[in-house]
Parts: structure tokens; sequence; C-alpha cells
């Protein structure tokens, strides 16, 4: 009977211990800040800052130096919130079960301070997750929303540095890929996560919340790092103020000081005047990242042609940056999106084709089609269509907007997709030979649809066509695809396939545009003098000029590889006979 009861006094005991000090905190906060759900983003209040703008930063003579970034966010990304990162990592390395939860925490998010509002986030991402899924998500899922939401002007002085370390409260393993691939940083040091086997336990390591200015004294020692930036935060300024200084003895001496390299308030205060009577003087060159500037000023924004690494292949699902309320938004809409993309694929299945295009349409899906389209052949074997490759979903909109029937013929489709696909689809055995006689005998039976690149590309650049198809036949249309997507994305390396043309429709609005070239002229082709290279190097860079993307060498190996660590083909596993 002791027993029952001291378990309950000990749980009164938390519960009252808990409840006090989070209805204190929230006190505290409305008391300071207001009712402001924009607080979740654990933004602290302004502070003026005794340290120059990183605007300020002299590029010049830097590459012998050394640079220290505290943290990622709120100083190398423009956003103030890491939430959004801790729910891709739910959503995608997860369940959307997971991430549901992580949304719902919210409200207790907003009332726990910025150390317990980490570890919070923490458990419920990462209890129970894989660690090679992890390792996924941060080669393949991060770096684009990274990429997008990187503040220009620290990454110009982060990139001007020769050596670059970066401290971060998160967890290491979701910034350290990311940084070292992409920003070339040597080293970072953030916080560590435990694990038990090959899964994460939730919980912190022994070490704990990485306290980021003692980090920096362990790191380096008894030497200074000699430039530091981070944010305009009582904690980063602690942080700052360790980087390499200059000293100044003479109490008298009469100086000029670059703004640009002062950070002491009482340096900026005497500008050009008698230095106050100090036995010395010391001027760290530090610098902070101002990101109430930064969301008013456009400048900081890292334009697609600055990226460090071009951006060609990302992969996971979700098309947007998971705030709060935006996950708020596609959860609520997750169910009638399921509706919708059952009746849009049903539209396809058993309407005609005008009806289901007018339906489609009316339903949200945006089509656009223009072009030349190419006559009737007047040899025995069908029209070409060669097409640039976004989803699985691309020789079905060109079916419904041709209003004919196609063949189209794939590497690897799911048994569910070749289920529910309204035309008909061929499999490809990556036998030259074989797939060569097959594509043969489907020209023989009417107009065909292939798509050369062999995968989806997401981002504006073409992958290198395969040659094959021009070996074929003579009569060939390059066809243009683009699409768009706000929500969900249509393709996947790592997922499962057969929802990919699920997630697609699930779209409130999914675009395709569609841009049929005309047929490619007989000199250009195998049958007037030109190889089979030339002919599909030709085409690819004419696809490429009309959607406005960029040719690679690229193959859908080199995708898999990176996305998915493998190289895109399922291996068919047979049973031993000798056991």
């Amino acid at each position: 009977m002791e027993f029952p009861m001291v378990l309950l006094r000990l749980a009164e005991w938390v519960l009252y211990q808990f409840l006090a000090n989070s209805y204190y905190r929230a006190a505290r906060k409305m008391k300071s800040y207001g009712f402001h759900f924009g607080y979740l983003s654990s933004k602290p209040p302004p502070q003026p800052s005794s340290f120059p703008s990183v605007v300020k930063y002299d590029f010049e003579g830097r590459e012998s130096q050394t640079l220290v970034a505290c943290d990622i966010h709120r100083v190398l990304l423009r956003s103030h919130s890491f939430f959004p990162y801790f729910m891709l990592v739910a959503f995608e390395g997860g369940s959307i079960f997971r991430a549901f939860l992580l949304l719902l925490s919210c409200p207790v998010l907003w009332i726990l301070n910025h150390e317990l509002r980490l570890k919070v986030m923490t458990f419920i991402t990462f209890c129970g997750l894989r660690t090679n899924a992890m390792d996924s998500i941060s080669r393949a899922v991060l770096p684009k929303f990274y990429l997008e939401n990187l503040n220009l002007h620290a990454y110009e002085v982060l990139a001007s540095a020769g050596s670059k370390v970066v401290f971060t409260s998160v967890p290491r393993v979701m910034v350290e890929g990311f940084l070292k691939e992409y920003l070339s940083v040597g080293a970072v040091v953030g916080t560590e996560l435990h694990t038990v086997g090959c899964y994460f336990s939730g919980f912190l390591s022994g070490s704990g919340l990485l306290v980021k200015h003692r980090a920096l004294k362990d790191y380096f020692g008894d030497t200074k790092p000699d430039i530091g930036i981070g944010s305009s935060t009582v904690h980063d300024h602690l942080f700052l103020s360790l980087c390499k200084g200059l000293e100044l003895q003479s109490p008298s001496l009469f100086v000029t000081v670059d703004t640009s390299r002062t950070v002491m308030i009482a340096l900026q205060q005497h500008k050009g005047k008698h230095l106050p009577d100090f036995s010395y003087m010391t001027m760290q060159e530090a610098y902070v990242v101002n990101n109430e500037e930064s969301k008013s000023n456009s400048s900081s924004v890292m334009p697609r042609e600055k990226y460090p690494k071009p951006l060609i292949f990302h992969d996971g699902r979700l098309a947007f940056l998971p705030t709060p309320s935006a996950a708020l938004c596609m959860f609520m809409w997750f169910p009638f999106g399921i509706v919708l993309a059952i009746y849009r694929i049903l539209l396809g299945i058993l309407l005609p084709y005008g009806w289901a295009l007018s339906l489609g349409v009316w339903s949200g899906l945006n089509l656009q089609i223009k072009g030349i389209l190419p006559e009737k052949s007047e040899q025995k074997q069908g029209v070409l269509y060669v097409c640039t490759h976004r989803t699985l979903l691309d020789p079905v909109f060109l079916s419904t907007c041709l209003a004919k029937p196609l063949t189209a013929v794939t590497y690897s489709l799911s048994k569910v997709s070749e289920l529910i696909a309204p035309i008909r689809t061929v499999r490809l055995t990556r036998d030259r030979t074989k797939d060569g006689e097959t594509m043969q005998r489907l020209l023989r039976e009417g107009d065909l649809v292939v798509c050369p690149e062999g995968t989806t590309c997401r981002e504006p650049y073409l992958l290198r066509f395969s040659s094959l198809f021009a070996e074929l036949a003579d009569e060939i249309v390059p066809v243009a695809i683009n699409t768009h997507v706000s929500m969900f994305y249509g393709t996947t390396a790592s997922g499962l396939k057969c929802l990919d043309p699920i997630f697609f429709l699930m779209n409130p609005r999914p675009s395709c545009y569609i841009q049929v070239l005309g047929k490619l002229p007989r000199e250009l082709t195998c049958a007037g003098g030109r190889s089979s290279c030339e002919v599909a190097n030709f085409i690819q860079k004419q696809l490429a000029g009309a959607l406005g993307f960029e040719c690679t060498t690229l193959t859908r190996r080199d995708k898999y590889l990176m996305l998915a660590g493998n190289e895109g083909i399922v291996k068919q596993h047979k049973c031993p006979t000798n056991c």
C-alpha cells in the first residue's frame, strides 16, 4: 500500500514542479512579449549590439584566417526557428504520425525556454529513428531547405575565411553534412544524441546541450579564432568576445578606428578621439547578423545562381518549409487531398479524353499545352515522342492533351502505378539489345513516348539523354514538359514509388506545362547521317532551351548514388541452391 502512495506523491511533486515553472515562464513571456505565436521561433528580445553588422565586413586578406560561426539558425540561416527542420526530419524520416505529434507539441513548446524546447523537439523527432534514416535525410532532404534560407551576407563572410568552424546547439547530425558538403566548413561542434544500436533514443548524450562559448574554449584551448560571426543575443556576445583581439597599450594613444573592425562600445563612442584612460583595450573582430534587417532587405536572400554548389538532386515529399502554420494547413488539407487524388485518378481511367481534361481542370489541375501538333506518320511505324521527365504522369498528361492513345516505356514502375495508369505502359530491362527490339515492336503498333533521362529531376536541369531512341526512329517529336507543385512532390528516390502519382495529385493546384516542339528534320536524325549521340545531345539542348533549363552529363546512377546510396536498380534475390 505504501509503494502506490509513494508513486502518487512523486507524480504529484513532478506535476507541481512542471506546472509551476511552466506557468511562471509563460507569465514572464506574456509580460515581456505579449501573445505572439512567432515566439516559438525562440527569438530573444532585441539587444543593442556592440558588434558591427556583417555588411561592414572587409573581405581582403582573409584566406589564412580562422572564422567561427555561432550557430546555424539566426546566423547562417535567415529563419529564427529550427522547428521546420525538426518537422522535416520527423515527416521524412519518421512518419506522418510523428510529424503530427510534433505539431501538437507547439503549445507546450511555446511555454518552454530555449533549452527545454530543443530537448522536447529532439525527443519527439528522434526517439526510435534509425541512424541511417537520418543520414539519408541530412544528405538528400535538408540541404535544399538550408540553401533556400541561407543568409547571403553571412555566407559571403564565412566563405572568405580559410578555416571555418561552426558551433551549434542543435543536433550535430542535422547540420554537419550540409555545412561540410556545401559550405566547406572544416569542423562542426554541436549537440550529440544518444543512440542504442542503430536507433536514436531521443535523449541527448551525457554532455547535454552544447554550451557554445564553453565549447569554443575547449576546442581552441589557449589560442583564439581570428573572426567570429553570431546573432545579437547576449549569449552570442559572450561567444564572440572570445575571438582574437588587438591590444592597445598606450592610454593616451590617438587613433582613428575602423568601425568595420571595432566591437567595443568605448571605441565606437571615441572614434577619432583620445582613448579613455585604460591600461589596455582589446578590439575583437566579430560581426553580428541582424535578421530583422534581413527580413525587410531582399539583398540577404541567396539567389540560385550564387549557391555554393548547384542543387540538382534532392529527395523528400514536402515541397514547402513546414513552419507551424504551414504544417497545420498541410495536415488539415491531407484528408481532402487523398479524396481529390482518387477523384482525379478515376477521371483519367473512366472518362474520355475531353471529359477527363475538362473535369481535371475544374478540380484544380493546371494543364497548359502549346506548340505544333505532329502530322500522322506516313511510314508504317508510329511517332516517337521524346519527353523531359518530371513525374511518372508525364506520358499520361501528354496523351490526354493530345487526345490520342500513347504507349509509354519505363525502367521502373510499381505494380500500383501500372494498375491505375490510363495508358499502356511497358517495362524495359536495361539490356540495350532487348530494349531496342521491344521499342521497335511498339513503334510498329503505334505512337510511343520515351523519357531518355531514365529518371525524374525536380530542379531546372536535364540529365544526360540515352541515345538508344535515336537509333530506332526517324520521326522524332521532342516534347518539353515541366511541372510545379506547392505541397507534395510526386517523385521519390528512397520512398514508396507506388505513392508518387497519388502525392502529385494530392496537391491543391498542380500544374503541368507541355510544349510540343515539332517533328525533328530528317537531316538531323540518324537517317540523315547523324550519330545517335549527336541526335540525343541536340534534342537535349533543344528541350533545355525551350524550358530555360541547363544541360548536364549526370545520369540516373549519379542521382540514386547521391540520394539513396544505391544505383537505382532493384536486384532480384534468388534462393541459393546450396545451403
